[in-house]
């Protein structure tokens, strides 16, 4: 059970940021160093991808592991029902926008925050070779 009140939680929740987090803006200052311009928060787009390349049609979203369930399979036990409900809903979520993406021609690129800070550089060369590709 959630050991906070509903509204509680929801004071929680809209303290949460869903743009320009600090994932977002080292992945966005790197890739401008690499030449690398793009449009940020595209909402014409499904799932409003974070970062847009637009003349490429690539689609770059950079997940959070707890807020889009990397691995969540492995962990989901250890998180309150509440929690668990969530991340049930994020993933096929995520998975219809990709897919509504896919099928209207774009390229879609998903990092992961364990990613950014263990393999920054691999997965900025991903970003790069899908743009530049």
């Amino acid at each position: 059970m959630d050991n906070l009140t509903k509204a509680q939680r929801s004071l929680c929740m809209s303290r949460v940021r869903t743009a320009d987090t600090d994932l977002e803006t080292v992945v966005c200052r790197a890739l401008h160093r690499r030449g690398l311009r793009f449009r940020k928060h595209a909402r014409a787009l499904p799932g409003t991808p974070d970062l847009v390349f637009a003349a490429a049609r690539v689609a770059v979203f950079i997940d959070g592991d707890f807020w889009h369930g990397c691995r969540f399979p492995s962990w989901r036990a250890s998180m309150s029902p509440f929690w668990q409900d969530m991340n049930a809903r994020n993933r096929p979520r995520d998975r219809r926008n990709f897919a509504r993406l896919r099928l209207q021609g774009w390229t879609v690129v998903r990092i992961w925050q364990h990613q950014i800070r263990t393999q920054l550089d691999s997965a900025l060369d991903r970003i790069e070779g899908s743009v530049r590709g």
